[in-house]
């Protein structure tokens, strides 16, 4: 009987001794939190565990920044839904062109094939390309031409009207990109980290239109090429389904971060007015793996 009590209480001493070698959500939270105030620059976080919501971290989460190309995403999700409301087809043929109106004046602008991320659909200039691969380009190599054709398709109202149905409060998509007179009267677009956790966790969750098409949107978030923030340091085998975003002072990744087991997590990290772009990108790739260690060491 002493020799069962005896193994009985090693037991649950050994229980209580790895259970408290694992993270809190809370320690986690002060060790990024620690991370950010060393850094210089300005930092928002959203991490949500989609098995259990509740389970989430929110640093600056409702400090609004310029949304760059993290818009895309909010893009693809109205794209989609007027595709399920037969008010366009994914596979209709839009013409590739490279002439847009300002939303200040209506004056036209074009988009500068230096500054944009991809240059292959300039070479399409004149030609018909369909929506979902322009939409696809927007997402996978952050096509600003793309985007801008799609804007004007679709319609920026739409897509911030969208946004807040889906409970998204904050984010402002106002225009496409490179509208430069629009960028000088402060009329940009913007995002919270917030936002774009909560349309995350909806596509994540399969509850954004139906399961197919956001299975189709995570899919194109996966064949994302630029993969230098939150998946950095992470470990083989774990996918990330994201979209990120870059302009002057300003570096973003927003998305799902899928284990090899299947579960999920949202994880959206925003920065700005920092000086050094290294030090931003290595800062917010340290953020995902600290997120990662911390959901990892509760298995």
């Amino acid at each position: 009987m002493q020799h069962l009590q005896v193994l009985l209480i090693l037991v649950i001493t050994g229980f209580s001794s790895c259970a408290s070698n694992r993270p809190s959500l809370n320690k986690v939270e002060k060790q990024i939190e620690s991370l950010v105030n060393e850094t210089a620059g300005t930092y928002a976080i959203a991490f949500s565990d989609l098995s259990d919501t509740s389970r989430q971290i929110l640093i600056n989460e409702q400090v609004v920044f310029h949304a760059a190309s993290t818009m895309k995403t909010p893009v693809m999700m109205e794209i989609f839904k007027q595709a399920q409301d037969g008010q366009i087809g994914l596979y209709d043929k839009v013409l590739v062109k490279n002439q847009f109106t300002s939303i200040v004046d209506g004056s036209l602008f074009s988009i500068d094939i230096n500054e944009d991320s991809d240059e292959t659909l300039y070479h399409q200039i004149g030609n018909e390309v369909s929506v979902f691969d322009l939409m696809y380009n927007m997402i996978i190599n952050s096509s600003n031409l793309a985007t801008n054709i799609l804007i004007e398709k679709i319609g920026a109202e739409n897509v911030t009207r969208t946004m807040r149905e889906l409970g998204a409060t904050d984010i402002k998509i106002l225009r496409g990109v490179e509208d430069i007179k629009a960028y000088r009267k402060g009329m940009s677009n913007t995002t919270t980290a917030f936002d774009l956790m909560v349309l995350f966790r909806q596509i994540g969750q399969n509850s954004f239109l139906d399961e197919v098409s956001c299975r189709r949107m995570t899919n194109i978030l996966l064949d994302q090429k630029h993969n230098e923030l939150i998946p950095a340091h992470l470990p083989p085998g774990v996918k990330v389904a994201h979209k990120t975003g870059f302009i002057t002072k300003i570096l973003h990744d927003s998305g799902l971060v899928i284990l090899p087991d299947g579960r999920k997590y949202v994880l959206v990290v925003l920065s700005k007015e920092w000086k050094n772009r290294e030090e931003a990108t290595e800062t917010i790739a340290r953020i995902s793996k600290m997120i990662y260690d911390f959901y990892t060491s509760n298995d």
